[in-house]
């Protein structure tokens, strides 16, 4: 009960004293000229003014209530490191049991986590707090490793009591990592790039030179020495298109928390400055026009095209003033300038004495040193002046028998095709089935896909490596792709791919097929035919492989807190094998099957959670500080609670203490007047008669 007497004037305060100043200047005005009466009259003024001011006692009753203990639980990645997470859920549990015991207490638990790749534990708490009126928080108990990174840096309005924390892990831990510095995220093919990095010890003096162990796909592992906190720098040369992955792996330091840590990946993207193609043509014919628009077509294509118009044979007298054309620059071609170009291709060309054969090995030795070759052939490569003649057949996957196929045909996919990117999900795709239905160019194709536009002429050859993509008039190679040593060879054994062009019989997809055809020779990324490909998505990790090989396949996923588990990823016709999994946690996460790595990123590629993975008070001491709270390690045990008054010391030596706000809430008002008011009125008007009484005599 409390007892407190409140004024409540009946009149504006102004106005009342106005009122007041008058009756007393009368009451004065009535003493100087000797009235009898004015202390009756200063009665009467005096209740009056007393019932304006209606005077009131007000009585409040009041109930306590219980005083609240918020307790917030981390768990974020990093408190899976050893055995935290079981410290924690025993510190919970424990927790929980001790203040239960406490009276007047009500406890709320909470869980807060990692949002972008930190840990952010306050907002949660804030949240906790304000679900009750202010005054009532005991104590903010937070359970964590300490690596929070939502810390205020002064106590918010909200944080009334006293903050403890509980450490989860250990106060000697050590710990490694590996910092990458500026890295651009590309290079130009042919180039070489910078990549810096570091490695960084914590809670450890000095450990002595850390080796660190390079990968880069494709090459012999490097392992480097380096003393940790100096900075390094790795020469990376870019030597094709696409994404090139560097992983950088320190080894493991003596007693470290743990090595999630200790390596870190490097993606960075080769793109080419321009695309340069050799395009020679060995006879003027009605398809050539074909490659050429389509190379010009491509801006990022620097295009070099020569047409063999007058071949040495050919003599008939004309004057060399009256001639136009230029002499064919073999030795500027083939000798100085060939591993300029990233693709070249012969276009039905005729063996007739322009090259000698020293310059076709030269030709194949720079496809076996990475180069790409496209030969599209005609009758000619049938005859005794085929490039199969020459030291290129070393390189050429398809020789031929001698017979030109000389008949209406659809090309269809093989179901190789049907999988290989060049030719996968060509817009109208047939693909062949197990019977020969591929000299039909009425209607559609077997299965009702719509079939392509028929060609007239085949080059029957018989494929001795590679793998076939299309087929022709009998199930005859059409289109052929082989890897020869580090270069590539494609052989089109047809040279009537310009009807589709011309849209003859309803056309097909002639530019998209010579697009991919092109860009996979000069080993576009997107185009390979064995492939892995990861990405992050709506907290979902989507995982592509494609592959020549159909059937369904697993894949390792390494996560940022470094687990690891299996991922079954299910088999496409377009030979893609598809599979998703949860990816919640920020990061980098890893993905190998047995051959290729992939990586995706979830939020930051670095996150902070992982960027020291020791247990620390460090970065919530000063608010501990301010707020006269205290630090506990839960490998210690957990510490005693104490109820304490507010404003006095709230942690000590193996104890906590929880602040007793004594809040209360008020059930219940009455308002009593002081006196009644009809007593206040009696008074005035008795004083009155009294003064009238006494001045009347």
């Amino acid at each position: 009960m409390i007892d407190e007497l409140v004024f409540s004037p009946l009149l504006a305060p102004w106005l009342l004293g106005v009122a007041a100043g008058i009756a007393l200047l009368l009451l004065a005005v009535d003493i100087v000229r000797g009235g009898r009466g004015w202390p009756f009259r200063l009665i009467a003024v005096a209740a009056l003014a007393w019932a304006l001011l209606d005077p009131r006692l007000v009585r409040e009753r009041r109930e306590s209530r219980p005083d609240t203990a918020i307790v917030v639980v981390d768990t974020s990645g990093s408190q899976g490191i050893g055995d935290r997470r079981q410290q924690t859920d025993a510190a919970r549990d424990a927790l929980a049991a001790a203040l239960a015991t406490q009276p007047d207490l009500q406890v709320r638990i909470v869980e807060a986590g990692e949002t972008e790749g930190e840990t952010r534990l306050f907002a949660a708490a804030e949240r906790a707090v304000r679900e009750d009126p202010p005054g009532r928080l005991a104590a903010l108990l937070v359970i964590t490793d300490g690596q929070v990174h939502d810390v205020p840096a002064a106590a918010p309005d909200w944080l009334t009591a006293p903050l403890h924390v509980l450490l989860s892990g250990r106060a000697d831990e050590v710990d490694r990592r590996v910092v990458v510095g500026q890295t651009p995220a590309f290079g130009v093919v042919g180039t070489a790039v910078d990549i810096g990095f570091r490695v960084e010890d914590r809670g450890i003096e000095a450990a002595g030179p850390a080796n660190v162990r390079i990968r880069i796909p494709g090459t012999p592992d490097r392992v480097v020495s380096t003393v940790p906190g100096t900075p390094q720098l790795l020469r990376l040369a870019i030597d094709h298109a696409g994404p090139t992955v560097v992983e950088i792996e320190a080894e493991p330091l003596t007693g470290e928390v743990a090595d999630i840590n200790n390596r870190a990946a490097v993606v960075i993207n080769g793109v080419r400055d321009r695309l340069r193609v050799l395009l020679i043509s060995g006879q003027p014919h009605q398809g050539e026009r074909t490659w050429r628009n389509l190379l010009k077509a491509d801006p990022a294509v620097d295009l070099v095209h020569f047409t063999i118009l007058r071949p040495p044979e050919k003599d008939d007298a004309t004057p060399l003033k009256e001639l136009s054309l230029i002499v064919f620059p073999v030795q500027e071609l083939f000798e100085e300038k060939l591993s300029d170009f990233d693709l070249v291709v012969f276009d039905r060309y005729v063996v007739r004495g322009i090259l000698s054969n020293f310059y076709y090995e030269r030709i194949a030795e720079y496809v076996r040193n990475g180069g790409a070759l496209l030969a599209s052939v005609g009758p000619e490569y049938a005859s005794p002046r085929g490039l199969m003649r020459t030291p290129l057949a070393d390189v050429l996957p398809v020789p031929p028998t001698g017979r030109v196929i000389e008949q209406a045909f659809r090309p269809r996919l093989t179901a190789t095709g049907a999988r290989h990117p060049v030719t996968s999900g060509l817009p109208g795709e047939a693909v062949a089935g197990d019977g020969d239905d591929s000299a039909a160019v009425d209607g559609d194709a077997e299965g009702g896909t719509p079939a392509w536009g028929p060609w007239y002429r085949l080059i029957e050859g018989e494929a001795r490596r590679g793998v076939i993509l299309m087929d022709g008039a009998g199930g005859r190679p059409l289109l052929v792709l082989d890897r020869v040593g580090e270069g590539r060879v494609a052989q089109l054994m047809s040279d009537q791919i310009w009807l589709w062009a011309r849209g003859h019989g309803g056309g097909g997809p002639q530019a998209e097929l010579l697009r991919r055809l092109a860009h996979w020779l000069m080993r576009e990324p997107e185009l390979e035919e064995e492939s892995l490909s990861a990405a992050v998505a709506n907290g979902r990790l989507r995982i592509a492989r494609r592959s020549l090989i159909a059937g369904d396949s697993t894949v390792t996923v390494t996560r940022p807190n470094g687990a690891a588990a299996t991922v079954r990823l299910s088999d496409g016709a377009d030979g893609i094998a598809r599979g998703e999994t949860a990816a919640f946690e920020g990061g980098l996460y890893r993905i190998d099957d047995g051959g290729r790595t992939a990586f995706a990123a979830a939020g930051r590629i670095s996150p902070p959670e992982l960027s020291d993975l020791r247990a620390t008070p460090e970065r919530l001491a000063p608010l501990i500080a301010e707020t006269g709270g205290g630090i506990a390690w839960l490998a210690e045990g957990l510490p005693e609670l104490r109820r304490v008054a507010a404003g006095r010391d709230a942690a000590g030596r193996g104890w906590l203490g929880l602040q007793r706000n004594e809040s209360a809430a008020v059930i219940g008002v009455s308002r009593t007047p002081i006196p009644p008011g009809w007593l206040l009125l009696t008074l005035a008007a008795a004083a009155l008669i009294a003064a009238w009484w006494r001045e009347g005599r």
